[in-house]
């Protein structure tokens, strides 16, 4: 007999998600994912100006604050046709690298860890053969027995005080929990390291956005950002000096250990390479422009339908058509006013609540299509896209964690196991690597193209003029959880219409029309569940996809009552 199951919230996830699960046999038979705020940003924006809009996107989240700044830009300099200056591109690039490289590394380890990391396990460890393990995975410097003696002592005291915090509420000793207790130190022990990386990495973005989270160097035509490498008062060799030492650190950590501990996570739960497989449509776009105006790019984009490699079709450029012409949003299932499907362009916010139900609209979320079709993003869609194009950097490190992986394992795991759970957490932490490589990359032509005397950062100097009538733009870039886009219409220099379809739209999107689910919900069907009580298995699959809900949906009262009145400037 199925049973139903309801987890509102999911927790460890920016902003408000329910699931709703159909278990029967053990086996989820049906799901539903429900965001449960509503965005509002695009209703504020109308009739303010154009320049001011990354400003605003960026409080959809409190925590993919940049992604918004650089996609709401790009959208307002691809309706003005305007070109970028080299530096500006270099310094928006290691922008989006680090703090990509600081949100992989908080999802890996703060986010979703838990969901494998057996913490009550872990003070049964001998720190000698946690040490050895360690050793044997990689050579980085942190892995001695010391270190994760000190690190079980830290963990025996914490327990003790009974001030458990985040550890308080895990689902200790489920069954699902394999690792052994040598394992589960190391992991814990990387968790509490992580830490300091992941601020390492969220350093740099300061450095070059002036401060995180909530940049405020970024603007539409460039960057705010004087450079001149002999004067202390403006962007200089020092800061540059002090970039390259953090997106070290940060590089080794992410390569040596993110990327080591992610490849034994994978093997040791081989299984989960078998579940959570869903829509496997992908959708990437390409990112981190070379050019001033983006036609060649560090990253491949382009789509892939029903998993297979050979439908590949390229994105190729910021103003491709091919991308422009095939967004579209559903509300068939959405709690707003239903006006079919829209391109974005098109597109309205009108919210219009009805209570959950299932068979009705039971979501905030809209639901974004491509040619019609339900698109997972994220970064197991950019390595596909990686894969298709033969793009070197993605085949270096896919390889080498896909062999890591098989021998560890003693099994084959292959491309075709990615379309999975546990394919989702793989291919991010080799997002990471590569993203590691290519943040001292951009870092290196930021500082060439200074030695060659171009300190242009903002070519206009009377400012951006708009034009009389009616200009449209869109904007995106591939953010940490996947395929970014913002999509403005301006009128005589003013907003006459703005949409944002963001990552965790496209994959907590309800049922459209022709009841087809959307990737969580795809993702979730057989998935197992051993105790309907504590469903740990939901929750590993809903995680793997690092849900933004707060992006994705705003604030609402079910009561219709007023929360507050705000006067917004």
């Amino acid at each position: 007999m199925a049973k139903k199951i309801t987890i509102d919230p999911i927790t460890r996830i920016e902003g408000h998600l329910r699931i709703d699960v159909e278990v029967d046999g053990g086996r989820v038979t049906e799901a539903w994912a429900s965001a449960q705020m509503w965005r509002g940003i695009e209703i504020i924006l109308k009739n303010r100006d154009p320049r001011d809009a990354w400003m605003f996107t960026q409080r959809f989240c409190g925590v993919c604050t940049t992604v918004h700044a650089i996609a709401s830009v790009r959208a307002v300099e691809n309706a003005l046709d305007i070109a970028i200056p080299l530096n500006a591109q270099y310094v928006r690039n290691i922008i989006l690298c680090a703090h990509a490289l600081h949100d992989h590394i908080v999802h890996f380890y703060h986010l979703s860890a838990l969901d494998w990391v057996d913490v009550v396990s872990a003070l049964k460890a001998d720190p000698k053969k946690t040490a050895q393990l360690a050793q044997s995975l990689s050579d980085w410097e942190g892995n001695s027995e010391s270190y994760f003696r000190s690190i079980k002592e830290k963990l025996t005291n914490f327990v003790a005080s009974g001030q458990l915090g985040p550890f308080a509420t895990g689902y200790w000793g489920h069954p699902q929990m394999k690792l052994s207790p040598e394992v589960n130190l190391l992991a814990v022990a990387h968790y509490l390291t992580a830490l300091d990386y992941q601020y390492k990495a969220n350093q740099v973005v300061a450095i070059f956005g002036s401060k995180t989270p909530h940049i405020q160097t970024v603007i539409v035509g460039g960057v705010a950002l004087a450079i001149n490498p002999d004067n202390p008062s403006t962007f200089n060799l020092e800061r540059l000096a002090y970039a390259r030492e953090l997106l070290l650190e940060v590089k080794e950590f992410v390569q040596k250990v993110y990327l080591s501990d992610a490849i034994a996570l994978s093997a040791l739960y081989a299984d989960w390479f078998n579940i959570g497989k869903g829509v496997t449509n992908y959708l990437a776009v390409p990112d981190l422009p070379l050019d001033s105006k983006g036609t060649t790019f560090d990253l491949p984009g382009g789509t892939i339908f029903n998993g297979a490699l050979s439908t590949y079709q390229p994105i190729s450029n910021f103003g491709d058509p091919y991308f422009r012409d095939n967004v579209s949003e559903v509300l068939t299932h959405s709690w707003y006013k239903d006006i079919g499907a829209k391109h974005p362009w098109e597109g309205d916010t009108i919210p219009e609540y009805t209570g959950y139900n299932e068979r009705g609209k039971y979501s905030w979320s809209k639901g974004p299509r491509f040619k019609g079709e339900p698109m997972q993003v994220g970064p197991l869609a950019q390595v596909l896209m990686g894969v298709a194009s033969k793009h070197e950097l993605t085949l270096k490190w896919l390889n080498y964690a896909l062999d890591r992986v098989s021998t560890l394992a003693k099994k084959k795991i292959t491309i075709d196991d990615l379309h999975s759970t546990m394919g989702r957490h793989l291919a991010r932490a080799v997002r990471a690597a590569m993203l590691a490589d290519l943040a001292l990359k951009h870092l290196s032509l930021l500082e060439e193209n200074i030695a060659k005397g171009d300190y242009e950062i903002y070519p206009y100097k009377r400012g951006i003029q708009f034009p009389k009538g009616e200009i449209k733009g869109f904007g995106f870039h591939e953010a940490p959880r996947g395929t970014l886009s913002h999509w403005v219409v301006i009128e005589g220099g003013r907003i006459k219409n703005y949409q944002a379809v963001v990552p965790s739209t496209w994959n907590v999107s309800p049922r459209d029309e022709k009841g087809k689910r959307g990737p969580y919900e795809e993702a979730l069907i057989n998935n197992p569940v051993v105790n309907p009580e504590k469903p740990l298995e939901v929750l590993r699959t809903i995680h793997s996809f690092d849900p933004c809900i707060a992006c994705a949906v705003h604030l609402i009262d079910k009561e219709k009552k007023e929360i507050a009145r705000v006067k917004v400037l």
